[in-house]
């Protein structure tokens, strides 16, 4: 059995997905010390030790997603989340809800009082997200007072820096690469097996994400192969619902004919209510809710 056929024999496909290959790698504190040098490269003393992931809770959705949150030393809490192909300002409540909810549990756990006079003692936060789709004229930052309510009088704010690239073989950079090699293999290969050994494959050799697929290649191609089935399970879905649409819209489009055409033999209402119910095997209510939409 290979590598693929492993990964799905030990990971059996699921619409509920909480990882993905972005927290998988920036949820490591070894990875997540190599963004925030990538960030903040004049902070020459930061360490590992000094860096605590948060975990999210993911309230909006019990689907895949791809939010990050990590305290750094005492005084900082960063938040980062991953935008891919879709750019959209509801990125920026995500982050609000974050926010207001760990720093309601970041109270708790330190038994602050929020009730007394003193200014608490709360580390600033840093908010980012990373947005691996193609920039064009997208901004450098965001903020939900100019952006999300604009125009509009708006009493609170927070701004988010874009990040869209990184410098040349910095983590944030070799991160983008990874997902502009997976959208180009999916495309040629589709969501396969081929494409996530392609995509193994290419980065290894231009040394993108290198030492990260060395630790962890095993993981990478679980979670690539369990997001797959996940988005074909979507997929599959998705057609459903719309051929399932299409066959309501069919079956009301008769209904809708044929009280038109009893209509015009001059029967009455009650009668072709009956009619419809009994042609069509509907309830009462619905035969009347139809006769009072098409009745015309």
């Amino acid at each position: 059995m290979n590598e693929m056929d492993a990964a799905r024999e030990d990971h059996p496909i699921k619409r509920t997905i909480a990882d993905s290959v972005f927290t998988n790698l920036f949820g490591n504190r070894k990875y997540l010390l190599q963004f925030y040098q990538a960030l903040h490269p004049d902070d020459t003393d930061i360490k590992e030790d000094d860096l605590s992931v948060i975990t999210i809770e993911n309230v909006l959705t019990d689907g895949q997603y791809n939010d990050l949150g990590a305290t750094v030393r005492s005084d900082k809490m960063i938040f980062l989340c991953e935008a891919q192909s879709t750019w959209s300002l509801n990125v920026l409540i995500r982050i609000l809800m974050y926010l207001a909810e760990t720093y309601s549990r970041y109270c708790q756990d330190h038994n602050i009082d929020l009730y007394k006079s003193k200014t608490a003692p709360l580390p600033r936060p840093e908010l980012y997200v990373l947005f691996t789709g193609d920039r064009e004229d997208k901004p450098d930052a965001i903020s939900l007072r100019e952006d999300y309510f604009k125009d509009m009088d708006c009493p609170v704010d927070i701004k988010v820096r874009m990040i869209y690239d990184g410098e040349a073989g910095d983590i944030i950079n070799q991160y983008v690469t990874f997902t502009r090699i997976c959208r180009e293999q999916i495309k040629l290969h589709g969501q396969t097996r081929k494409a996530i050994e392609e995509v193994i494959r290419i980065c290894k050799d231009r040394e993108v994400l290198g030492e990260y697929l060395a630790e962890h290649e095993k993981e990478v191609v679980n979670i690539m192969g369990t997001l797959f089935g996940a988005e074909e399970i979507s997929r599959i879905h998705d057609v459903n619902v719309r051929q399932e649409g299409l066959v309501e819209g069919i079956q009301r489009g008769r209904i809708q004919q044929y009280i038109e055409d009893c209509k015009e033999f001059n029967q009455s209402k009650d009668d072709v209510a009956m009619r419809v119910s009994m042609k069509f095997n509907l309830s009462d209510d619905a035969a009347r809710d139809a006769i009072n939409e098409y009745w015309k």
